[in-house]
């Protein structure tokens, strides 16, 4: 989660927040006892962002 929070700049507890709300945040999994993200499912969520916003202000 710390590699997630530097990649995205988003705190930690932001991404347990998203976690938990289930429809925010990139996709990820318990494994172990400990939230894993795998790193496309970061990046296409970043991507998605992005065209989210692109979208929103008629880019």
């Amino acid at each position: 989660m710390k590699d997630v929070s530097a990649m995205t700049q988003i705190s930690e507890s932001t991404l347990r927040y998203y976690r938990n709300v289930g429809n925010k945040g990139p996709a990820s999994a318990l494994l172990g006892g400990k939230i894993m993200y795998r790193k496309q499912d970061v990046e296409k969520w970043i991507n998605d962002q992005f065209e989210k916003e692109e979208k929103s202000h008629g880019h």
